[in-house]
């Protein structure tokens, strides 16, 4: 039987008791591929260079093409994916994502590598817009916050293995294997996808759908994208930097009154009126501002010793473990709201102890304390956002809830290396302190309010 194109579980799995967790297993399939390519894709530019004789100014569009695609994409394929079907759209983005990996380990030029990491992105997309919707779908109401612990439990090992798992790819069997290491994962996350997920029972009907608004809104967030890019050190001339600013400026606006306008708008900005989802995403954004941030810092002030590595892996495993145990630790009387705050002040107090002159162990311990708190922080937050939003428009708010991960990750890249250029590694260190308790207000602002 089927719900649209969608096909049911097979009858053992979905009278399982444990059957909600089972999806969010197959969830995080995807969770740990994308932020294992997240991490990963990086450490080949110098045998990209090498293998296509190209400056680095071109190898770096391997990873802003793919990032532009995806964050310019989420919200529109959330939306459809609330029409379609969210099993639907998170297993065929499972297959998009796989065979571009494919294609980009086969990639003859480096031009066709760019193109295939766009098409890779768009399969990402229909992962990343989908699974956050899919986890708390999944599970009983009481449990959606332990589960996208899980889930971001999934996305830190993945984070927190790229950066090894590269560096043997590249050093041993080559580049490409850092795209075609995917293959086997996609395929795992393609069969548990299709028989561990749940069909989708709420929908939002698509009508006709709005090209306009999704145009405006890429053009808003790719200009920003490159804005942020620019302010960090990509090479552009000063007058494209304002020009861009103007286009992320005017393409925003648009993108409201057209949404104000459309009669089936790809985001109904209603969805953004409650605090607690519109604080919510801007302190996910400063939460994973938080997360991402040290990990562009550090390399540039403790070097590439071998010790950088796992002095750099204290924080996604301090962030793991926080979010699997924080709502079996934690009183059940401290809800999402002052978990968001606890999480966001606990760490910032870790970015603030990274002194500039801190011992590599003291070092670890910090952005141990700094990814305790962002483990505790960080699911919370997603728990929030996401019971404010209707049922029917699960998928568009996971898009938001990933579309503020992607920007924050931009961000946290760009002001960490902005501030190293102007005001050294306090300046950064400040930043990074300053979002965290930036994040805890969010929290503090915005009162929970249940989605009718």
């Amino acid at each position: 039987m089927t719900i649209g194109l969608e096909r049911a579980r097979p009858a053992v799995v979905r009278d399982h008791p444990q059957a909600g967790w089972f999806a969010v297993g197959a969830v995080c399939f995807g969770a740990f591929m994308g932020q294992l390519d997240a991490s990963i894709v990086t450490l080949t530019f110098p045998a990209l260079q090498h293998e296509y004789g190209a400056p680095l100014a071109a190898v770096q569009w391997v990873s802003l093409a793919y990032l532009l695609a995806l964050v310019g994409l989420l919200a529109a394929v959330g939306r459809v994916a609330d029409a379609v079907g969210r099993k639907l759209t998170y297993v065929q983005g499972f297959g998009v994502f796989t065979i571009a990996s494919v294609a980009c380990g086969l990639a003859p030029t480096l031009g066709w590598l760019i193109a295939f990491r766009v098409v890779q992105a768009i399969g990402a997309a229909m992962l990343q817009a989908n699974s956050v919707a899919l986890v708390v779908r999944s599970v009983r109401e009481d449990r959606a916050r332990a589960a996208l612990g899980v889930q971001a439990a999934a996305q830190a090992l993945g984070l927190a293995l790229g950066p090894a798992v590269g560096g043997l790819l590249v050093d041993t069997v080559g580049w490409r294997w850092v795209f075609l290491v995917n293959a086997p994962v996609g395929l795992a996350g393609l069969i548990a996808g299709r028989y561990l997920l749940p069909r989708t029972r709420e929908r939002t009907p698509l009508g006709r759908f709005d090209g306009a608004g999704v145009g405006l809104l890429a053009t808003a967030s790719t200009a920003l994208l490159l804005v942020i890019s620019g302010v960090s050190g990509l090479a552009m001339p000063g007058w494209l930097l304002v020009a861009l600013v103007g286009a992320a400026v005017f393409a925003a606006i648009g993108f409201v009154l057209r949404e104000k306008a459309a009669s089936s708008p790809v985001l109904q900005l209603s969805v953004l009126r409650p605090p607690v989802v519109s604080l919510g995403l801007a302190g996910a954004l400063c939460g994973y501002l938080v997360l991402f941030g040290p990990l562009t810092l550090l390399p540039q002030v403790l070097g590439t010793a071998g010790g950088t590595g796992a002095v750099l892996t204290c924080l996604p495993a301090g962030f793991a473990v926080a979010a699997v145990l924080a709502d079996r630790v934690l009183p059940k009387r401290l809800g999402s709201r002052g978990r968001t705050v606890l999480g966001a002040l606990v760490a910032a107090a870790g970015c603030a102890a990274l002194g500039p002159a801190s011992a590599p162990w003291e070092v670890g311990v910090s952005l141990v304390v700094a990814g305790l708190g962002l483990g505790v922080f960080i699911p919370a937050n997603n728990s929030a956002v996401m019971s404010a939003i209707p049922a029917r428009m699960s998928a568009t708010g996971g898009g938001l809830v990933n579309m503020a991960r992607g920007l924050g990750t931009a961000l946290g890249v760009a002001l960490v290396t902005l501030c190293l250029h102007t005001g050294g590694e306090t300046a950064a260190l400040a930043v990074l302190a300053g979002a965290g308790v930036l994040a805890a207000a969010t929290g503090l602002a915005a009162r929970p309010e249940r989605a009718r």
